[in-house]
């Protein structure tokens, strides 16, 4: 997929990550349900990636913590939160672990915290990461409950969501939200595909209720971007739905990129003019040139 996408001129959209493999069979939707959100955020007083990654499958229900090290990008340190429904005591917890020699603490409470079908939580709920006596990191929407508890004062360095990857499944509609624009306020996103019938092959790319997108003879323009405006705010966005087509059964499934801000202009190549939206060199790893939201999007027949 990546080659063809070079070839088209389109920015390198990366793959799922390696260490979650993928279902054997799509339908199997619980298997391989994960959210991943990079943010940059200042941990043992350096500025570092920070991953929190919520995954579920039948059986494990996780939200796992990885905080860069420099000197060893492949071996993080890491912190797992386990979130299984029937181990009412870790739904209240504290763990902590060593970031180059200092102690960092993860305090978390999901006692109230409401799901509404994906990994991560939709309201209710807190997990602050904690270094040298300041919340450096704190997700969820009881933040005054965190401080409390935590008994420490936010960071002077805010921490700055980079990245969000997720795995969706759906048959003709494919449902998320995306932080666009500010980051802050989370837009409805729905795709909705018609691949079978007497007509050719349509997606439909909506924000809010509203259709941003129309791409008539998917057979033909399966790879390609647009770019739309929400609440005045331009907002590219990149599809490849070729294995949805063209792909196998049992591992079809395209992918999406939603980034806020204007195509760069300054060159005449198309290959330059859209280089830098994301940076494949580290597996990973998040281009400094703003948020940009990563659909993996599988189709279940």
């Amino acid at each position: 997929m990546l080659s063809h996408l070079q070839a088209a001129g389109l920015p390198s959209i990366p793959k799922p990550p390696s260490t979650d493999k993928q279902p054997e069979d799509a339908s199997n939707k619980t298997a391989q349900s994960y959210i991943t959100c990079i943010y940059l955020a200042k941990v043992a007083e350096l500025c570092r990636n920070v991953t929190a990654t919520w995954s579920k499958s039948l059986i494990n229900h996780s939200l796992c913590i990885n905080v860069e090290k420099p000197s060893d990008d492949k071996n993080p340190y890491t912190c797992k939160i386990d979130l299984n429904s029937w181990q009412f005591w870790g739904k209240k917890g504290l763990k902590n672990f060593e970031v180059d020699g200092k102690r960092v603490d993860v305090f978390w409470d999901f006692r109230q915290a409401k799901f509404s079908g994906n990994p991560e939580p939709c309201s209710d709920y807190y997990v602050a990461v904690v270094s040298d006596e300041e919340v450096v990191l704190l997700l969820g929407d009881l933040k005054k409950d965190a401080y409390k508890r935590t008994k420490t004062r936010p960071s002077l360095t805010e921490a700055t969501l980079l990245c969000k990857k997720e795995n969706v499944y759906g048959r003709k509609l494919i449902c998320t939200k995306a932080a666009l624009g500010d980051c802050k306020k989370e837009h409805d996103i729905v795709i909705e595909n018609s691949l079978s019938g007497p007509g050719d092959p349509e997606m439909w790319i909506s924000i809010d209720g509203t259709v941003a997108i129309r791409i008539m003879n998917l057979n033909w323009r399966f790879r390609g971007n647009e770019i739309v405006t929400v609440n005045n705010l331009p907002i590219q966005i990149f599809w490849d739905v070729h294995d949805w087509l063209f792909g196998s059964h049992n591992s079809s499934h395209g992918v999406f990129i939603f980034k806020p801000g204007e195509l760069n202009c300054a060159h005449d190549s198309d290959s330059d003019s859209r280089n830098g939206l994301i940076d494949n060199s580290t597996e990973g790893s998040i281009s400094p040139t703003g948020f940009c939201h990563i659909l993996y999007a599988w189709k279940v027949e």
